[in-house]
């Protein structure tokens, strides 16, 4: 999933709200999922993995203006294939040019510090400038360019990585 994803991710987004209307409990369960036994995950291509260590956390300003995710493998900074990035995060069109990515992504490099990671990665298409931006004010280096696989969208992306300050 790239930093800043196609409209498709907020369809996913405002099925899980319909979903957690449901069964607010399960829904709350689901957004710190430290062991990742919060059930599978389904992908875009309709394929089930298992679900990675994380959490999820809302930007809010009054009103939801976004939203922003981190998940690993514990003990590893290396993920999946079907996971191209530790932190991906979203922002509603709406909303966007406020600062609430820049905000979200140093808010959550604090609270995952204590995990002792050595850095995380961080994705975004190619041609996303406000996304490169929001990760370069947060410490982000270029690491690659990479062609993304189909069940993350495809075309070209760029990874970066942000050092760590653990505590």
């Amino acid at each position: 999933m790239s930093a800043m994803p196609d409209e498709s991710f907020y369809k996913s987004e405002i099925e899980d709200l319909d979903q957690s209307a449901k069964d607010i409990p399960a829904f709350i369960s689901k957004q710190d999922d430290p062991d990742g036994k919060a059930g599978d995950i389904k992908l875009p291509n309709g394929q089930f993995v298992p679900r990675l260590p994380g959490f999820h956390r809302w930007m809010w300003d009054g009103e939801v203006c976004g939203t922003i995710n981190f998940r690993w493998n514990k003990g590893s900074t290396e993920l999946p294939p079907h996971c191209l990035g530790h932190i991906g995060y979203a922002v509603f069109p709406w909303k966007r040019g406020l600062g609430y990515a820049t905000e979200a992504l140093r808010l959550m490099l604090i609270e995952i510090s204590p995990l002792k990671m050595p850095f995380v990665e961080v994705t975004t298409n190619i041609d996303n400038l406000a996304s490169q931006k929001v990760i370069l004010n947060n410490g982000g280096v270029f690491f690659e360019q990479f062609t993304k696989t189909d069940i993350s969208g495809g075309g070209e992306g760029t990874r970066y990585r942000i050092q760590l300050q653990n505590s």
